[in-house]
Protein backbone atom coordinates (compact mmCIF):
# COMPACT_ATOMS: atom_id res chain seq x y z
CA UNK A 1 0.00 0.00 0.00
CA UNK A 2 1.38 3.20 -1.06
CA UNK A 3 2.09 6.00 1.35
CA UNK A 4 -0.27 9.19 1.61
CA UNK A 5 1.05 12.39 0.48
CA UNK A 6 1.08 14.91 3.75
CA UNK A 7 0.42 18.34 2.82
CA UNK A 8 2.46 21.12 4.75
CA UNK A 9 -0.33 24.09 6.37
CA UNK A 10 0.03 27.03 8.82
CA UNK A 11 -0.60 27.15 12.24
CA UNK A 12 -3.22 29.56 11.06
CA UNK A 13 -5.03 27.25 8.67
CA UNK A 14 -4.98 24.31 11.74
CA UNK A 15 -6.62 26.70 13.74
CA UNK A 16 -9.69 26.95 11.59
CA UNK A 17 -10.56 23.31 11.73
CA UNK A 18 -11.70 23.94 15.56
CA UNK A 19 -15.37 22.58 15.62
CA UNK A 20 -16.45 19.32 16.90
CA UNK A 21 -17.40 17.79 13.39
CA UNK A 22 -14.28 19.73 11.36
CA UNK A 23 -11.54 19.25 14.41
CA UNK A 24 -7.57 19.35 14.05
CA UNK A 25 -4.78 19.49 16.29
CA UNK A 26 -0.81 19.67 16.25
CA UNK A 27 1.70 17.52 18.18
CA UNK A 28 5.01 17.58 17.42
CA UNK A 29 4.36 19.53 14.23
CA UNK A 30 2.61 17.02 13.02
CA UNK A 31 -1.32 17.72 12.16
CA UNK A 32 -4.26 14.75 12.73
CA UNK A 33 -7.36 15.48 12.05
CA UNK A 34 -9.16 13.86 15.01
CA UNK A 35 -13.04 14.66 14.01
CA UNK A 36 -13.98 11.22 13.64
CA UNK A 37 -11.41 9.71 15.88
CA UNK A 38 -12.65 12.00 19.61
CA UNK A 39 -15.72 9.71 19.50
CA UNK A 40 -13.58 6.83 19.70
CA UNK A 41 -10.81 8.04 21.76
CA UNK A 42 -10.51 5.59 25.99
CA UNK A 43 -10.82 8.32 27.27
CA UNK A 44 -13.91 10.01 25.98
CA UNK A 45 -14.07 12.78 23.46
CA UNK A 46 -14.77 15.55 26.37
CA UNK A 47 -11.43 16.44 26.16
CA UNK A 48 -10.86 17.06 22.38
CA UNK A 49 -13.87 19.69 22.79
CA UNK A 50 -11.73 22.36 25.26
CA UNK A 51 -10.79 25.42 23.83
CA UNK A 52 -7.14 25.22 24.20
CA UNK A 53 -7.33 21.72 22.34
CA UNK A 54 -9.69 23.08 19.58
CA UNK A 55 -7.26 23.53 16.34
CA UNK A 56 -4.07 24.16 18.68
CA UNK A 57 -1.04 22.84 19.29
CA UNK A 58 -1.23 20.07 22.66
CA UNK A 59 1.97 18.46 22.52
CA UNK A 60 2.96 19.25 25.73
CA UNK A 61 -0.39 17.82 26.80
CA UNK A 62 -0.17 14.85 24.43
CA UNK A 63 3.33 14.13 26.19
CA UNK A 64 1.74 14.73 29.66
CA UNK A 65 -0.05 11.73 28.85
CA UNK A 66 1.37 9.18 26.36
CA UNK A 67 4.80 7.82 25.08
CA UNK A 68 5.79 9.19 21.35
CA UNK A 69 5.43 5.66 20.18
CA UNK A 70 1.79 5.78 20.61
CA UNK A 71 1.32 7.80 17.60
CA UNK A 72 3.46 5.54 15.95
CA UNK A 73 0.74 2.73 16.08
CA UNK A 74 -1.36 2.34 12.16
CA UNK A 75 -4.38 3.21 14.15
CA UNK A 76 -3.47 6.41 15.32
CA UNK A 77 -0.84 7.28 12.11
CA UNK A 78 -3.10 7.59 9.92
CA UNK A 79 -5.07 10.40 11.53
CA UNK A 80 -1.55 12.53 10.21
CA UNK A 81 -3.21 14.63 7.37
CA UNK A 82 -0.23 17.32 7.18
CA UNK A 83 2.99 18.86 8.65
CA UNK A 84 3.42 22.61 9.89
CA UNK A 85 5.14 24.35 7.34
CA UNK A 86 9.11 25.57 7.95
CA UNK A 87 8.89 23.25 11.52
CA UNK A 88 10.52 19.78 11.76
CA UNK A 89 9.58 17.23 14.59
CA UNK A 90 11.35 16.97 17.39
CA UNK A 91 11.27 14.40 18.31
CA UNK A 92 13.01 11.05 16.40
CA UNK A 93 11.88 7.23 16.31
CA UNK A 94 14.47 4.41 15.32
CA UNK A 95 13.98 2.95 12.61
CA UNK A 96 13.62 -0.59 11.64
CA UNK A 97 17.34 -2.37 12.82
CA UNK A 98 18.65 1.02 13.63
CA UNK A 99 20.88 1.64 16.63
CA UNK A 100 19.32 4.23 19.38
CA UNK A 101 20.60 7.83 19.80
CA UNK A 102 18.85 7.91 23.07
CA UNK A 103 22.36 7.99 25.61
CA UNK A 104 22.74 5.13 27.75
CA UNK A 105 20.17 2.90 25.71
CA UNK A 106 22.46 0.86 24.00
CA UNK A 107 25.67 -1.06 25.66
CA UNK A 108 28.97 0.86 24.65
CA UNK A 109 30.06 -1.26 22.04
CA UNK A 110 27.59 -0.24 19.71
CA UNK A 111 28.08 3.64 20.75
CA UNK A 112 29.57 5.77 18.37
CA UNK A 113 33.12 7.06 19.11
CA UNK A 114 33.54 4.04 21.87
CA UNK A 115 35.91 0.74 21.76
CA UNK A 116 35.69 -2.84 23.05
CA UNK A 117 37.93 -5.72 23.14
CA UNK A 118 35.53 -8.52 22.49
CA UNK A 119 33.72 -7.95 20.06
CA UNK A 120 34.87 -8.27 16.57
CA UNK A 121 33.43 -7.20 12.77
CA UNK A 122 30.60 -10.73 12.62
CA UNK A 123 29.43 -9.37 16.32
CA UNK A 124 28.56 -6.38 15.06
CA UNK A 125 27.46 -7.69 11.71
CA UNK A 126 25.20 -9.93 13.41
CA UNK A 127 23.65 -7.66 15.84
CA UNK A 128 22.38 -5.23 12.75
CA UNK A 129 20.96 -8.03 11.11
CA UNK A 130 19.31 -9.66 14.03
CA UNK A 131 17.54 -6.47 15.21
CA UNK A 132 16.33 -5.86 11.88
CA UNK A 133 14.74 -9.19 11.96
CA UNK A 134 13.42 -8.05 15.77
CA UNK A 135 11.90 -5.46 14.21
CA UNK A 136 10.62 -6.64 11.46
CA UNK A 137 9.39 -10.43 12.12
CA UNK A 138 9.56 -10.64 15.55
CA UNK A 139 7.86 -7.19 17.43
CA UNK A 140 4.85 -7.04 15.01
CA UNK A 141 3.91 -11.21 16.36
CA UNK A 142 5.22 -9.98 20.07
CA UNK A 143 2.47 -7.21 20.67
CA UNK A 144 -0.41 -8.97 18.50
CA UNK A 145 0.10 -12.05 20.77
CA UNK A 146 0.38 -10.34 24.16
CA UNK A 147 -2.95 -8.91 23.47
CA UNK A 148 -4.41 -12.35 22.44
CA UNK A 149 -2.85 -14.54 24.65
CA UNK A 150 -1.64 -16.82 22.51
CA UNK A 151 1.67 -18.68 21.58
CA UNK A 152 3.90 -17.26 18.93
CA UNK A 153 2.92 -18.01 15.84
CA UNK A 154 4.31 -20.99 13.76
CA UNK A 155 4.98 -18.18 10.82
CA UNK A 156 7.75 -16.48 13.13
CA UNK A 157 9.43 -20.00 14.04
CA UNK A 158 9.84 -20.83 10.50
CA UNK A 159 11.43 -17.53 9.50
CA UNK A 160 13.68 -18.01 12.66
CA UNK A 161 14.59 -21.84 11.34
CA UNK A 162 15.44 -20.10 8.38
CA UNK A 163 18.58 -18.24 9.25
CA UNK A 164 18.99 -20.68 11.89
CA UNK A 165 18.74 -18.25 15.12
CA UNK A 166 16.82 -21.04 17.41
CA UNK A 167 20.03 -22.96 16.69
CA UNK A 168 21.76 -20.11 17.58
CA UNK A 169 19.73 -19.52 20.82
CA UNK A 170 21.37 -22.60 22.16
CA UNK A 171 25.29 -21.41 21.87
CA UNK A 172 28.45 -22.70 20.65
CA UNK A 173 28.58 -26.51 19.69
CA UNK A 174 28.27 -29.31 17.39
CA UNK A 175 24.75 -28.68 16.90
CA UNK A 176 25.13 -25.92 14.42
CA UNK A 177 27.61 -27.58 12.49
CA UNK A 178 27.05 -27.76 8.68
CA UNK A 179 24.64 -24.49 8.93
CA UNK A 180 24.66 -21.26 7.49
CA UNK A 181 24.24 -18.34 10.43
CA UNK A 182 22.22 -15.42 9.82
CA UNK A 183 23.13 -15.80 5.50
CA UNK A 184 26.31 -16.34 6.56
CA UNK A 185 27.49 -13.35 8.74
CA UNK A 186 29.01 -15.91 10.90
CA UNK A 187 30.88 -19.46 10.31
CA UNK A 188 29.20 -22.28 12.76
CA UNK A 189 33.70 -22.47 13.44
CA UNK A 190 33.88 -18.80 14.41
CA UNK A 191 30.66 -18.55 16.75
CA UNK A 192 30.82 -18.04 20.17
CA UNK A 193 29.25 -16.85 23.60
CA UNK A 194 29.56 -13.34 22.52
CA UNK A 195 27.90 -13.44 19.10
CA UNK A 196 25.04 -15.42 21.78
CA UNK A 197 24.90 -12.75 24.08
CA UNK A 198 23.89 -10.78 20.99
CA UNK A 199 20.57 -12.90 20.48
CA UNK A 200 19.45 -13.20 23.90
CA UNK A 201 19.75 -9.47 24.20
CA UNK A 202 17.94 -8.54 20.76
CA UNK A 203 14.96 -10.99 21.04
CA UNK A 204 14.25 -9.21 24.57
CA UNK A 205 13.94 -6.43 22.69
CA UNK A 206 10.44 -7.46 21.77
CA UNK A 207 9.39 -5.73 24.86
CA UNK A 208 7.30 -8.91 25.95
CA UNK A 209 8.46 -10.88 28.50
CA UNK A 210 5.95 -13.48 28.43
CA UNK A 211 6.21 -13.51 24.52
CA UNK A 212 9.67 -13.97 24.51
CA UNK A 213 9.68 -16.82 26.64
CA UNK A 214 7.26 -18.27 24.48
CA UNK A 215 9.57 -17.63 21.49
CA UNK A 216 11.20 -21.48 22.17
CA UNK A 217 12.41 -20.45 25.77
CA UNK A 218 11.55 -23.79 26.49
CA UNK A 219 14.16 -25.38 24.52
CA UNK A 220 16.53 -23.32 25.69
CA UNK A 221 16.64 -25.14 28.84
CA UNK A 222 15.11 -28.23 27.47
CA UNK A 223 16.83 -29.62 24.78
CA UNK A 224 20.50 -29.09 26.02
CA UNK A 225 20.16 -32.36 28.27
CA UNK A 226 19.43 -34.11 25.02
CA UNK A 227 22.16 -32.89 22.87
CA UNK A 228 24.82 -33.97 25.77
CA UNK A 229 23.06 -36.73 27.43
CA UNK A 230 20.42 -38.44 25.03
CA UNK A 231 21.39 -41.61 22.59
CA UNK A 232 22.42 -41.02 19.08
CA UNK A 233 19.23 -41.95 17.93
CA UNK A 234 17.18 -39.84 20.12
CA UNK A 235 19.31 -36.77 19.05
CA UNK A 236 18.86 -37.81 15.20
CA UNK A 237 15.28 -38.04 15.73
CA UNK A 238 14.71 -34.76 17.85
CA UNK A 239 17.20 -32.31 18.24
CA UNK A 240 16.62 -31.22 13.89
CA UNK A 241 12.93 -31.25 14.55
CA UNK A 242 13.31 -28.54 17.19
CA UNK A 243 15.90 -26.42 16.03
CA UNK A 244 14.48 -26.42 12.66
CA UNK A 245 10.90 -24.84 14.53
CA UNK A 246 9.26 -28.35 14.06
CA UNK A 247 8.44 -29.94 17.15
CA UNK A 248 9.22 -28.04 20.71
CA UNK A 249 10.31 -28.90 23.62
CA UNK A 250 10.57 -27.98 27.69
CA UNK A 251 12.22 -28.83 30.55
CA UNK A 252 9.51 -30.15 33.40
CA UNK A 253 11.26 -30.55 36.86
CA UNK A 254 9.29 -28.00 38.96
CA UNK A 255 6.29 -29.56 41.18
CA UNK A 256 3.44 -27.69 43.60
CA UNK A 257 5.52 -29.59 46.52
CA UNK A 258 9.05 -29.18 45.21
CA UNK A 259 10.16 -25.96 43.03
CA UNK A 260 13.77 -26.49 42.93
CA UNK A 261 14.64 -29.07 45.34
CA UNK A 262 15.35 -31.63 43.14
CA UNK A 263 15.31 -34.47 46.01
CA UNK A 264 11.81 -33.56 47.12
CA UNK A 265 10.22 -34.78 44.03
CA UNK A 266 7.35 -36.99 43.81
CA UNK A 267 7.12 -37.76 39.95
CA UNK A 268 7.75 -41.00 39.45
CA UNK A 269 9.20 -43.69 36.89
CA UNK A 270 9.06 -47.56 37.52
CA UNK A 271 10.30 -49.73 35.26
CA UNK A 272 8.02 -53.04 33.57
CA UNK A 273 9.11 -56.17 34.64
CA UNK A 274 11.00 -56.88 31.50
CA UNK A 275 13.05 -53.66 31.79
CA UNK A 276 11.68 -52.29 28.51
CA UNK A 277 9.61 -49.53 29.82
CA UNK A 278 9.17 -46.72 31.95
CA UNK A 279 5.86 -45.90 33.61
CA UNK A 280 5.70 -42.20 34.48
CA UNK A 281 3.33 -40.91 37.05
CA UNK A 282 3.45 -37.38 39.03
CA UNK A 283 2.47 -33.83 37.77
CA UNK A 284 4.81 -30.85 37.21
CA UNK A 285 4.39 -27.04 37.74
CA UNK A 286 5.17 -24.08 36.13
CA UNK A 287 6.68 -25.36 33.20
CA UNK A 288 7.53 -22.80 30.70
CA UNK A 289 6.31 -24.22 26.63
CA UNK A 290 4.13 -26.82 28.53
CA UNK A 291 0.93 -26.01 27.01
CA UNK A 292 2.28 -26.36 23.35
CA UNK A 293 5.22 -28.85 23.62
CA UNK A 294 6.02 -31.91 21.84
CA UNK A 295 8.55 -32.90 23.86
CA UNK A 296 9.60 -32.75 27.93
CA UNK A 297 12.70 -33.16 29.75
CA UNK A 298 11.43 -34.73 32.82
CA UNK A 299 12.91 -34.91 36.30
CA UNK A 300 11.72 -38.35 38.33
CA UNK A 301 12.60 -40.37 41.22
CA UNK A 302 13.28 -43.83 40.50
CA UNK A 303 14.84 -46.92 42.41
CA UNK A 304 18.19 -45.76 41.55
CA UNK A 305 17.51 -41.74 42.57
CA UNK A 306 17.01 -38.43 41.05
CA UNK A 307 16.99 -39.32 36.74
CA UNK A 308 15.83 -37.04 33.56
CA UNK A 309 14.07 -38.82 31.17
CA UNK A 310 12.86 -37.85 27.46
CA UNK A 311 8.76 -38.23 27.46
CA UNK A 312 7.12 -37.36 24.28
CA UNK A 313 3.17 -35.85 24.21
CA UNK A 314 1.05 -38.79 23.75
CA UNK A 315 -1.44 -41.20 26.05
CA UNK A 316 -1.55 -40.02 29.84
CA UNK A 317 0.16 -36.75 29.60
CA UNK A 318 -2.19 -34.15 29.60
CA UNK A 319 -1.36 -30.39 30.17
CA UNK A 320 -3.27 -27.48 31.36
CA UNK A 321 -2.49 -23.66 31.39
CA UNK A 322 -1.39 -21.85 34.52
CA UNK A 323 -2.32 -17.85 34.93
CA UNK A 324 1.17 -16.65 35.56
CA UNK A 325 2.12 -12.67 36.45
CA UNK A 326 3.05 -12.41 32.59
CA UNK A 327 0.94 -13.23 29.44
CA UNK A 328 0.13 -16.65 28.64
CA UNK A 329 1.50 -16.78 24.89
CA UNK A 330 4.32 -18.00 27.69
CA UNK A 331 2.48 -21.45 27.56
CA UNK A 332 3.38 -21.75 30.93
CA UNK A 333 1.24 -25.00 31.97
CA UNK A 334 0.27 -27.59 34.97
CA UNK A 335 1.30 -30.95 33.57
CA UNK A 336 0.05 -34.49 34.53
CA UNK A 337 1.88 -37.62 33.67
CA UNK A 338 -0.94 -40.69 34.23
CA UNK A 339 1.00 -44.16 33.63
CA UNK A 340 2.80 -42.61 30.40
CA UNK A 341 4.81 -45.64 28.88
CA UNK A 342 8.34 -44.27 28.21
CA UNK A 343 11.24 -46.39 26.54
CA UNK A 344 13.86 -46.46 28.61
CA UNK A 345 16.16 -45.51 25.85
CA UNK A 346 14.52 -42.29 26.18
CA UNK A 347 16.66 -41.74 29.60
CA UNK A 348 19.03 -39.01 29.46
CA UNK A 349 22.27 -39.90 31.22
CA UNK A 350 22.57 -42.70 33.61
CA UNK A 351 19.76 -43.75 35.95
CA UNK A 352 20.19 -42.09 39.27
CA UNK A 353 22.94 -39.35 37.90
CA UNK A 354 19.88 -37.07 36.71
CA UNK A 355 21.41 -33.90 38.76
CA UNK A 356 24.09 -33.77 36.91
CA UNK A 357 22.49 -33.99 34.06
CA UNK A 358 20.28 -30.90 35.65
CA UNK A 359 23.20 -28.94 36.75
CA UNK A 360 25.38 -28.99 33.48
CA UNK A 361 22.64 -26.67 32.11
CA UNK A 362 22.14 -24.45 34.82
CA UNK A 363 24.99 -21.89 34.45
CA UNK A 364 24.61 -21.57 30.66
CA UNK A 365 20.81 -21.13 31.59
CA UNK A 366 21.35 -18.45 34.00
CA UNK A 367 23.40 -16.60 32.05
CA UNK A 368 21.46 -16.25 29.09
CA UNK A 369 18.58 -14.75 31.53
CA UNK A 370 21.43 -12.22 32.46
CA UNK A 371 22.02 -11.83 29.03
CA UNK A 372 17.68 -10.85 28.82
CA UNK A 373 18.16 -9.13 32.00
CA UNK A 374 20.81 -6.94 30.91
CA UNK A 375 18.89 -5.55 27.80
CA UNK A 376 15.74 -5.37 29.60
CA UNK A 377 17.28 -2.50 32.24
CA UNK A 378 18.32 -0.57 29.08
CA UNK A 379 15.30 -0.34 27.75
CA UNK A 380 13.69 0.46 30.45
CA UNK A 381 16.48 3.37 31.10
CA UNK A 382 15.93 4.27 27.24
CA UNK A 383 12.36 4.63 28.28
CA UNK A 384 12.32 6.72 31.45
CA UNK A 385 15.15 8.89 29.46
CA UNK A 386 12.76 9.48 27.03
CA UNK A 387 9.27 9.68 28.38
CA UNK A 388 11.27 12.49 31.00
CA UNK A 389 12.14 14.06 28.26
CA UNK A 390 9.35 14.76 27.03
CA UNK A 391 6.78 14.98 30.13
CA UNK A 392 6.82 18.64 30.91
CA UNK A 393 5.97 19.38 35.10
CA UNK A 394 6.29 23.03 36.55
CA UNK A 395 7.56 24.68 32.95
CA UNK A 396 10.45 22.12 32.06
CA UNK A 397 10.95 18.76 30.85
CA UNK A 398 10.83 16.45 34.21
CA UNK A 399 14.30 15.69 33.66
CA UNK A 400 15.38 18.81 34.85
CA UNK A 401 14.02 18.46 38.41
CA UNK A 402 17.19 17.36 40.47
CA UNK A 403 15.21 14.40 42.27
CA UNK A 404 14.52 12.72 38.95
CA UNK A 405 17.84 13.27 37.18
CA UNK A 406 19.42 11.40 40.48
CA UNK A 407 17.24 7.81 39.41
CA UNK A 408 18.27 8.57 36.39
CA UNK A 409 21.63 8.20 37.41
CA UNK A 410 21.34 5.45 39.29
CA UNK A 411 19.50 3.37 36.50
CA UNK A 412 22.24 4.09 34.04
CA UNK A 413 24.93 3.32 36.45
CA UNK A 414 23.69 -0.49 37.18
CA UNK A 415 22.85 -0.85 33.79
CA UNK A 416 26.30 -0.41 33.00
CA UNK A 417 27.90 -2.48 35.93
CA UNK A 418 25.87 -5.16 34.98
CA UNK A 419 27.00 -5.34 31.05
CA UNK A 420 30.52 -4.50 32.18
CA UNK A 421 30.49 -7.74 34.21
CA UNK A 422 28.17 -9.73 31.80
CA UNK A 423 30.75 -9.19 29.36
CA UNK A 424 33.35 -10.05 31.48
CA UNK A 425 31.99 -13.48 32.41
CA UNK A 426 31.38 -13.81 28.99
CA UNK A 427 35.24 -13.35 28.04
CA UNK A 428 35.79 -16.26 30.59
CA UNK A 429 33.13 -18.47 28.72
CA UNK A 430 35.31 -18.31 25.57
CA UNK A 431 38.20 -19.14 26.90
CA UNK A 432 37.42 -21.87 29.73
CA UNK A 433 36.85 -25.33 29.15
CA UNK A 434 33.87 -26.88 30.56
CA UNK A 435 35.05 -28.61 33.86
CA UNK A 436 37.10 -24.72 34.63
CA UNK A 437 33.64 -23.12 33.90
CA UNK A 438 31.34 -25.05 36.48
CA UNK A 439 34.33 -24.49 39.34
CA UNK A 440 34.59 -20.82 38.34
CA UNK A 441 31.93 -19.06 36.95
CA UNK A 442 28.88 -20.64 38.84
CA UNK A 443 29.26 -18.02 41.42
CA UNK A 444 29.58 -14.87 39.76
CA UNK A 445 27.08 -16.21 37.13
CA UNK A 446 24.61 -16.72 39.90
CA UNK A 447 25.36 -13.21 41.34
CA UNK A 448 25.31 -12.03 38.09
CA UNK A 449 21.75 -13.27 37.77
CA UNK A 450 20.61 -11.80 40.90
Amino acid sequence: MASKTLKEFTREEVEKHNTPSDLWIVIDSKVYDVSRFKDLHPGGASIFLEDDILGKDVTETFYGLHRHEVLLKPQYARLQVGTIQGEKSQISSRGPGEVSKVPYAESTWLSEGYYSPYFKESHRKLQAAVRKFVDEVIYPDAQAREEDGKRPSQSVFDKMAEVNLLCMRMGPGKHLKGRTLMGGIVTPEEYDSFHEMIIHQELARVHARGYNDGLAGGSCIGLPPVLNFGRPEIQQRVVPEVLDGKKFICLAISEAFAGSDVQGLRTTARKTEDGKFWIVNGTKKWITNGTFCDYFTVGCKTDRGFTVILIERGEGVETKVIKTAYSTTAGTAYITFDNVKVPVENTLGKEGAGLHVMLSNFNHERWGMACAGAATQRMIVEECLKWSTQRVAFGKPLNSQAVIRSKLADMIAKAESVQSWLENVTYQMNNMDYKTQSNLLAGPIGLLKM
